[in-house]
């Protein structure tokens, strides 16, 4: 739960920081849609499968079934900013960096599922 309670609050907060982004909030609240949409998904799935019989397995599937949905609707949306003139340097940077803080949530919660096998 704390890691899904974690995700959300840091998708929140780079949707609000997109959305104070001036006039180029439209393409930065895509991006930051996308990544924080990916991310607490991404998260719910790997938490969802932490009860299986190889949660280690599970979560990696997950990171990686997400990686490959990140991919496509990073082109998706780098089409839609493009056709709707809005701003591809904010939908970027709204999609990267939080992107890379949601990679370090999730890393860390493949590692405490590491840790949890072992105290089994």
């Amino acid at each position: 739960m704390r890691w899904t309670l974690a995700t959300a609050a840091l998708a929140t907060a780079f949707l609000v920081a997109a959305a104070m982004s001036g006039p180029h909030s439209r393409g930065a609240l895509t991006g930051a849609s996308i990544a924080g949409g990916t991310a607490v998904l991404s998260v719910l799935a790997m938490v969802r499968t932490a009860g299986s019989r190889k949660p280690m397995k599970a979560a990696l599937a997950v990171v990686a079934v997400a990686f490959l949905v990140r991919l496509v609707l990073v082109a998706l949306g780098t089409a839609f900013v493009i056709t709707e003139g809005e701003s591809v340097v904010a939908f970027v940077v709204a999609f990267f960096v939080p992107f890379f803080a949601f990679a370090g949530l999730e890393a860390a919660l493949v590692h405490s599922l590491r840790h949890r096998m072992g105290a089994a």
